[in-house]
């Protein structure tokens, strides 16, 4: 919601600067996202009358004017806009002034004739992004006055962030009454007194409401003898754009103006394009309607429209049809006001891809009571741009289809209990008569009547909140709450998430919290479609799927970074991932955690070059959650399978299994999914079910050998395809208790060594808590184990 802050202390008589009421807005949750301050610096800038504009002597795209400034005689200007003409009203900037961009402008000869000043665009004076001419005036400015006068300047031009909850703020009456209530002052309605009708009834203004609860209430007008050649007033065309809306023609810049002030959407139609019948029901399947924006839509069972007895006119409450559109030849309207329901205009803009302001706040909520008020203004204002004679208001209502406004107790003790403060039986009170709410005080409290603009109050805890924004979020002490809070059972079974979490930070991560639903297309890509759970009101369209898995979310994060110059990074999330349940239940949630990387194996350092990551950089960082466990590392398995997952490469991924059980995969992505995500860096990713991976025992507390330890090493010719984690459980097995460790420190693969083998160096740690190992106990050691490995994985000892 853009708005003029001019506009709105027309309206409210605030004495606060502009920085408090930013902060005031902020603070009562209307979040102030932008503020562009404007014509605070045209203080010399002068309106100047075009007295006469001829070619320039030298220069084909130059003209000459001759400007009357306000002084004693005409000064002479050279100009290069393409709408510098005879009569026009613009802005001029003499010798000595500064624009806002910080030029001074001084008289200067251009082509061999003396320029005076210059005349601005909005542009150069900084009110406005318009560069293509000059600033036109309106012609009832004075030579010589001060352009910031004639165009209400100084100004600045705010943006709120709402909350779909507050669309009764989408209004500059609404936001009025909102500072107004803030500020403990009276604001002032625009004037929107019944016009009298000088034209008979017109049976084309009548609908039917055939939509039921979809749009209850409908409001119809025919003005006849408009001139749709009249300009709006300069006073609106600056509103419109400086709340970011370009002025059209007069009859779109009233409606949108309406718009804007009221908060109620209007449209015109051209009375000629509507036919007997109009209606608003729901579309005929195989309907389509051609709109305002050139497309054609194909309309379904779930789309409103206005028609008449040929057909749609107008998508309800979303956008205009283009065939009954006003243009320059139209001398009759059917002015448009109505009450769409929320429910019936909600995810129509996204189904059909548009956009638009009416659509923005009808699905959100409207007054039901607004269209009288709006339809009254929207004929005024009109009437006095336009011409013309009105008819009278035809009016279609459903009264008991019509939302209720709400009436609910609040009680005085609750307010103090759940804000830790008594604001006072009077002060709230007066706040919420403040808010438009009519209040029947009694014993505990009061019961209070909530004004229909406000769809987001239904409960007491509502109007608690209303009270707290009043009094001010930042009023309230910030005190700890009393009484015993008891302390979160840990499981003994299961490692902490937070300590999964550390773990990765330590090794150079970076948490990541990406959206639980993700585009179909890119699940798609990585083959994570099966069973995805979709979303049946979506956000977005690239949005509308649960996540299945948590690395397409991470890559993207990755893949943003890396647009902005990021050549090494790890990112990780902890989250859940959605399945479809087989039965059509709820979809299954599973905890999981994944990482990705990109770039070198560690940090660039003056001690040499970084090698880039490899697959045994990615296994150490999964290692260190492993060990979180306690577990053996014998419980856990490194081995690459037939059935790795498409988005891995399968001659660089493992999967990593405890006891049996596939946790998970690590591994680099698949070529083929980094060219579908033209991705032109290797991507080193993990991810696994988390409860399976971070289960750990009862840890038991056993005696520490005071013997000492024994080590031997050995050094084994093995096929190539034979990993450790198999050479580790042969030699556990085959030594048993004595073995307290397995450290390889040596591999070597060379053309001493026979084709397809490689050479293995161990050390094995033996240690007996009962005794002091001897040579002999070793020596058995170390042929239990030498005899294993020669039968079980046809190895030998390097000679």
């Amino acid at each position: 919601m853009k708005f003029s802050e001019n506009w709105l202390r027309t309206l409210v008589p605030i004495a606060w600067n502009r920085e408090e009421l930013v902060s005031r807005l902020t603070m009562a949750g209307l979040e102030v996202e932008s503020l562009q301050a404007i014509g605070a610096d045209l203080d010399a800038i002068v309106c100047a009358r075009i007295l006469e504009a001829a070619p320039h002597p030298g220069a084909d795209r130059l003209r000459v004017c001759s400007v009357d400034a306000g002084g004693d005689a005409p000064v002479t200007i050279v100009c290069g806009a393409p709408n510098a003409r005879d009569g026009l009203m613009a802005a001029l900037a003499p010798p000595g002034s500064r624009l806002p961009d910080g030029r001074t402008i001084e008289a200067a000869s251009l082509r061999g004739v003396e320029s005076m000043g210059m005349l601005c665009s909005a542009q150069e004076l900084g009110i406005d992004q318009d560069a293509r001419g000059l600033i036109e005036l309106p012609d009832s400015a004075k030579p010589g006055a001060p352009v910031a006068t004639v165009l209400e300047l100084p100004d600045a031009i705010i943006e709120l962030k709402l909350t779909p909850n507050r669309s009764d703020c989408l209004g500059m009456e609404g936001l009025a009454a909102e500072v107004a209530a803030l500020a403990s002052l009276r604001w002032t309605a625009p004037p929107a007194a019944p016009v009298a009708a000088t034209l008979g009834a017109n049976d084309r203004s009548v609908a039917r409401l055939d939509a039921g609860a979809a749009c209850p209430r409908y409001l119809g007008r025919v003005v006849e003898g408009v001139d749709m050649h009249a300009e709006s007033p300069g006073w609106m065309r600056r509103r419109l754009i400086r709340s970011g809306l370009r002025p059209v023609n007069a009859v779109v810049d009233i409606s949108n103006y309406v718009l804007l002030e009221t908060g109620q959407p209007t449209h015109a139609f051209d009375l000629t394009a509507v036919g007997e019948g109009l209606a608003v029901r729901w579309a005929v399947a195989g309907e389509s309607l051609h709109l305002l924006d050139g497309r054609t839509v194909k309309l379904d069972a779930e789309s409103l429209v206005v028609a008449d007895a040929r057909g749609p006119l107008a998508l309800a409450g979303v956008m205009g049809g283009f065939d009954s559109r006003v243009t320059d030849s139209t001398t009759a309207l059917l002015l448009e006001a109505a009450h769409f329901a929320p429910a019936a205009i909600a995810g129509r803009t996204r189904r059909f891809g548009l956009n638009s302001d009416a659509a923005h706040r009808f699905e959100r909520g409207v007054d039901p009571e607004l269209p009288r008020r709006a339809m009254e203004r929207v004929t005024a204002l009109v009437l006095e741009v336009c011409g013309g004679r009105a008819g009278p208001v035809s009016e279609s209502c459903l009264d008991e289809l019509l939302p209720a406004a709400a009436t609910i107790r609040l009680r005085q003790s609750r307010v103090s209990r759940v804000l830790g403060i008594d604001p006072g039986r009077e002060h709230i009170q007066a706040i919420l008569q403040s808010l438009g709410m009519r209040v029947d005080p009694d014993a505990e409290g009061w019961m209070v009547r909530v004004p229909s603009r406000r769809f987001d109050l239904a409960i007491e805890e509502d109007l608690i909140e209303e009270v707290a924004r009043v009094v001010g979020y930042d009023t309230i002490p910030a005190r700890v709450p009393e009484g015993a809070i008891s302390a979160p059972e840990l499981a003994s079974g299961r490692v902490d998430t937070a300590l999964a979490a550390d773990a990765l930070r330590h090794r150079g991560y970076v948490e990541a919290i990406n959206f639980s639903f993700l585009d179909a297309m890119l699940l798609k890509h990585w083959k994570l479609d099966a069973a995805g759970v979709r979303l049946a009101n979506p956000l977005a369209t690239d949005l509308a799927v649960m996540r299945t898995a948590l690395l397409p979310g991470l890559v993207q994060a990755l893949e943003r970074n890396s647009t902005r110059q990021l050549a090494r990074l790890r990112l990780f999330e902890c989250g859940r991932v959605f399945h479809a349940s087989a039965d059509g239940g709820a979809p299954v949630e599973t905890p999981r955690i994944a990482g990705c990387a990109m770039g070198s194996a560690s940090r660039e350092h003056w001690e040499g070059k970084s090698e880039p990551m490899d697959f045994f950089d990615l296994k150490g960082d999964v290692q260190q959650l492993m060990a979180l466990s306690g577990a053996a590392s014998s419980d856990f398995d490194f081995a690459p399978r037939d059935d790795t997952p498409a988005w891995l490469h399968p001659g660089q991924s493992a999967a990593l299994t405890r006891d049996g059980r596939v946790l998970g995969w690590l591994g680099a992505m698949s070529p083929h999914l980094r060219a579908a995500l033209d991705l032109d860096f290797s991507v080193w990713m993990f991810e696994f079910e988390l409860d399976a991976l971070l289960r750990r025992g009862l840890p038991q507390a056993g005696a520490i050998s005071r013997f000492p330890s024994v080590r031997r090493d050995l050094a084994i010719i093995v096929p190539e395809g034979i990993p450790f984690a198999r050479i580790e459980a042969c030699v556990r097995e085959a030594i048993g208790p004595l073995l307290q460790e397995v450290i390889l420190f040596d591999r070597f693969v060379g053309p001493e060594l026979p084709p397809g083998c490689k050479s293995v160096a161990i050390g094995l740690i033996l240690q007996d808590p009962s005794r002091t190992l001897e040579d002999q106990d070793a020596t058995g050691a170390v042929a239990a184990a030498v005899s294993a490995l020669e039968c079980g994985l046809r190895a030998r000892l390097r000679g």
